[in-house]
């Protein structure tokens, strides 16, 4: 694309991102992990199945469970005002939102100052191994219009691996499910690499997905960089009249 060809809205990052962004992460991991460690990562299904729960396909309902462990457990730590994360608040996104969790973290020495992050949760199961593998994350019109409207915009994968196994209630006779979340791994989007970012043509003005979200590299970019190769892989998709029109209607170029 001749980039002298349009006037383009450039979208220009603080120079502390990568460092807010690193605080996040760092953040998430240190949250599940110490909940994984002590136990608390252990989602109990309670059911009158006699034959127990369809494990083969329990990964079909398993991202709803998942994601609602994740809410609450970050819920807990922002109830404690003294938590060592300094998160300091907590919502649930609504239905059409592209991200399930935000999260607010208080800067340190910055009074009155925050990071919010847009957690997308994703669950992957330990014991079907092509299960979520491959996820859509988000529609390119929709994320790269967010970079343009704030360049800071901090938009985090939040993948859980989790297994299934049954226990057998000796009296009832009746099966009960234990889903356990055993792993996990955050990535900051905008620092995926391009060969694990794929632009997936199949839904409306299409969808981002990452290759293989158990096997990620991650590279240094900045919010502009990062609209110019969502940008590249739109047009080498649908070519660049559709991009055109795209970018017009949403104030990206003049």
């Amino acid at each position: 694309m001749a980039k002298s060809k349009y006037d383009f809205k450039i979208p220009e990052e603080s120079p502390d991102y990568p460092k807010w962004s690193k605080v996040v992460v760092r953040n998430i991991k240190k949250i599940i992990g110490e909940a994984i460690n002590k136990g608390h990562n252990k989602i109990f299904i309670r059911t009158n199945l006699k034959n127990g729960l369809p494990l083969e396909n329990i990964n079909k309902v398993a991202g709803p469970f998942v994601e609602a462990w994740a809410l609450e457990h970050f819920q807990d730590i922002q109830k404690d005002p003294d938590n060592p994360y300094s998160l300091i608040n907590v919502e649930q996104g609504k239905r059409l939102d592209p991200f399930d969790i935000v999260l607010q973290f208080k800067r340190k020495n910055k009074k009155e100052s925050y990071l919010s992050s847009n957690i997308d949760v994703k669950a992957t199961s330990e014991d079907i191994k092509t299960s979520g593998k491959s996820p859509n994350i988000t529609s390119y019109r929709r994320i790269r219009t967010e970079y343009v409207d704030d360049p800071d915009y901090i938009f985090i994968i939040l993948s859980l691996k989790h297994k299934v196994y049954s226990t057998r209630d000796e009296k009832t006779l009746m099966t009960n499910g234990i889903m356990e979340v055993i792993s996990s791994a955050v990535y900051d989007l905008k620092y995926l690499s391009s060969k694990d970012l794929n632009y997936n043509p199949a839904l409306g003005t299409g969808q981002l997905q990452v290759r293989d979200i158990h096997y990620v590299n991650i590279v240094d970019r900045n919010t502009w960089e990062f609209c110019q190769l969502l940008d590249k892989k739109y047009i080498t998709s649908r070519g660049i009249k559709s991009w055109e029109n795209m970018a017009k209607s949403k104030g990206w170029i003049k």
